[in-house]
């Protein structure tokens, strides 16, 4: 696993629990929105953690902390990723994992061994819309599995969209929700100007219209729970 950084306390990325995060280096897709460039390009990438150092501190917060969630980047690229959450499950830490549902193979085989408590997956955009949405050619058909496996797979999780309005509109969301219709969590992410892949970007304004509490709405007939954060 090459871990690019780590966030060591948050008590706001998993859903009612104390967690560390881990931010694994690398990721097939290019966002231009992306609030973390330093761990997709390349040319941005610092000397990965030391990978028992990071098992150093998870040993001491035992007991203090809860969970670990992997995020990135995108964490279902890494070799190691099935035996480094192994070993993060045998220090009786639940595991969050963030992911873009591009790699089904590698969520099938995690949920499988039973090392995952729960999967948050970034819904880009309506199929049609993925490649020029997230600046690189997509297999649509392994977004739509991932979606099927994590809906089927018993584990706690939640879709989430983060709201661009340059990029996404409110026909997209319809067509989003028809791919996760019957869900147990829907998030809507509000964009974030700050720091940014394209660094045009960061002149975008934020969501301000429609509104996210707009967008809920429109998204709530087609889920258990909508959220805005």
């Amino acid at each position: 696993m090459k871990i690019g950084g780590m966030h060591t306390c948050s008590l706001i990325d998993y859903p009612g629990k104390i967690c560390t995060i881990l931010f694994a280096q690398g990721c097939n897709f290019r966002c231009p929105y992306c609030h973390n460039p330093q761990l997709v390009a390349p040319e941005l990438f610092t000397d990965p953690l030391q990978q028992e150092r990071i098992f150093e501190f998870l040993r001491r917060r035992r007991g203090k902390l809860d969970a670990v969630t992997i995020s990135g980047g995108e964490p279902t690229l890494q070799p190691g990723l099935v035996s480094f959450v192994r070993r993060v499950k045998a220090l009786a830490f639940a595991v969050k994992l963030d992911t873009n549902g591009s790699r089904p193979e590698v969520l099938s085989e995690l949920i499988s061994k039973g090392l995952l408590d729960f999967i948050a997956m970034d819904l880009k955009a309506p199929l049609a819309r993925y490649a020029e949405v997230v600046g690189t050619p997509v297999a649509t058909e392994a977004i739509r599995e991932s979606v099927r496996l994590i809906m089927a797979s018993g584990v706690d999780y939640e879709f989430r969209t983060t709201w661009v309005p340059c990029l996404l509109s409110t026909d997209d969301l319809d067509a989003m929700m028809q791919e996760v219709h019957g869900a147990a969590r829907y998030v809507i992410q509000r964009f974030v100007p700050e720091r940014t892949l394209d660094p045009h970007f960061r002149c975008q304004t934020p969501l301000d219209s429609p509104s996210p509490e707009r967008l809920a709405a429109l998204a709530a007939p087609h889920v258990a729970a909508c959220l805005v954060r």
